[in-house]
């Protein structure tokens, strides 16, 4: 078992989740990067064990429970109790109420808020139980400005967004004691990611840069417990708030 830190990215992608990736990997730390087709990030993953200790990619169903619990089996088994575990799953599909299937709404929910919860419940219990002599560690979400408000047509991401901050506040003042330290991060803009790009959105002063967002993140987890933040909220100087 190696004893290097470990950090665990669930929704890992070529946008924020690969920034986050190299971030800790400069840290040289171990990082998993999760998401359910490996396939978009092994070359990433690659490239970034060059950077730091070791990069891997797994699968990993953030809504399947089962899925779940394998990956912070896997985890566990090569790299011991993870460090840092960060939800950055969400999906999101603008459309009229009136026109929202049930299933479409159910999956957008399951994605942003259940697999919070199922990731979350993993990395706490891992972290809990940890028997390599460091103790607690950090659990991070992403949220969104929807996490905050709703707006016409965006039921299908807010739903998601209201109760992943939610579980993220309750699951601060319960695991808090243990020393796990919970805080959920606010993203209140676009992000720089290749697809913002190809639609024509690459819009530089109303883009929020990956990497920049992936320094606050790491500056989150390594906080000292005498002044940890639940909630950060993060935006462009240009974004009206």
């Amino acid at each position: 078992m190696d004893d290097k830190r470990l950090a665990i990215v669930v929704g890992a992608g070529p946008g924020l989740g690969a920034a986050l990736a190299q971030r800790f990997a400069r840290a040289s730390m171990n990082v998993v990067m999760a998401c359910r087709r490996p396939g978009r990030v092994d070359t990433l993953a690659a490239e970034f064990s060059g950077i730091g200790h070791g990069v891997s990619s797994r699968a990993c169903d953030a809504c399947d429970e089962g899925s779940v619990q394998a990956l912070f089996e896997w985890s566990e088994e090569r790299f011991g109790a993870p460090d840092v575990v960060v939800y950055n799953a969400g999906a999101f599909v603008q459309r009229a109420l009136l026109e929202t299937s049930a299933d479409e709404f159910e999956r957008c929910w399951r994605i942003g808020c259940m697999g919070g919860f199922l990731v979350g419940r993993e990395a706490a219990r891992s972290m809990s139980q940890r028997s390599d002599g460091r103790s607690g560690g950090a659990i991070l979400y992403t949220g969104a400005t929807a996490s905050l408000r709703g707006s016409a047509g965006f039921h299908n991401l807010a739903v998601g967004k209201f109760g992943l901050r939610a579980l993220a506040q309750s699951m601060a003042r319960e695991l808090g004691p243990q020393g796990i330290h919970v805080a959920h991060v606010v993203i209140d803009g676009r992000i720089r990611a290749p697809a913002v790009v190809e639609q024509g959105s690459d819009d530089s002063a109303r883009l929020l840069e990956p990497d920049d967002i992936a320094e606050a993140y790491f500056q989150l987890a390594m906080q000292p417990r005498s002044a940890w933040t639940q909630e950060l909220d993060l935006r462009p100087w240009v974004e009206r708030f």
